[in-house]
């Protein structure tokens, strides 16, 4: 089983599915940027989920999630699902990307959509709106990974543990990581997992 989540879902960022995510953020934005912005989205919903992950409560809520609305199907199609080709029925809660993004991120999305704007040249709409279609790959990716080695809550949980730990080794050489797990602790802590943790929840109860 392959523990690095981050290659995993950098490997759906294919040229093609790239192309038609720069072309609908539009304004001049290139492949480049959005590649980097991509990443640095990526980053952040991971950490999020992991660290929510990390607590019985948070593993058990997420697996439900997993479990009856993102078995990794979204990726069977996903260049056609992005560029609006192909939109599967009855998939609004697979796609709601705002939604997803609003539950795990709170009142801290504007300020996080800021600083990776900044990091990779977009501006705050192009941003905002990468990571509402980005949103819904993540939990695809990791329902996909559950549905493929078979993992219960304890396998899915050390799945994301082992995420969190290659995180927390390299964010001392990101600055853009430190920075958004700086953006993410509300209540100024220095630990996320208590944050993040209560958005997701409610999310993933719903």
């Amino acid at each position: 089983m392959s523990n690095n989540l981050m290659d995993l879902l950098k490997g759906q960022l294919t040229n093609g599915v790239l192309e038609t995510l720069t072309s609908q953020l539009g304004g001049g934005a290139t492949p480049s940027q959005t590649q980097g912005a991509a990443s640095s989205i990526m980053e952040v919903l991971l950490g999020g989920v992991a660290r929510n992950a990390a607590s019985p409560e948070g593993a058990i809520a997420l697996n439900n999630a997993l479990e009856k609305d993102h078995d990794g199907g979204i990726l069977d199609n996903l260049q056609d699902i992005l560029g609006g080709r192909h939109v599967p029925p009855n998939q609004d809660r697979v796609l709601n990307g705002a939604g997803i993004l609003k539950h795990i991120l709170g009142n801290k999305q504007s300020s996080i959509v800021d600083a990776i704007s900044k990091s990779n040249g977009l501006n705050t709409n192009q941003t905002s709106n990468l990571m509402i279609k980005l949103a819904p790959l993540l939990l695809g990716v990791l329902g996909k990974q559950k549905r493929k080695e078979g993992l219960d809550v304890s396998g899915l949980s050390d799945l994301l543990g082992g995420a969190r730990r290659q995180q927390e080794q390299q964010q001392s050489s990101s600055p853009i990581g430190g920075m958004l797990k700086n953006l993410l602790d509300q209540d100024g802590d220095g630990n996320i997992m208590d944050d993040v943790a209560g958005m997701l929840g409610r999310f993933m109860k719903k």
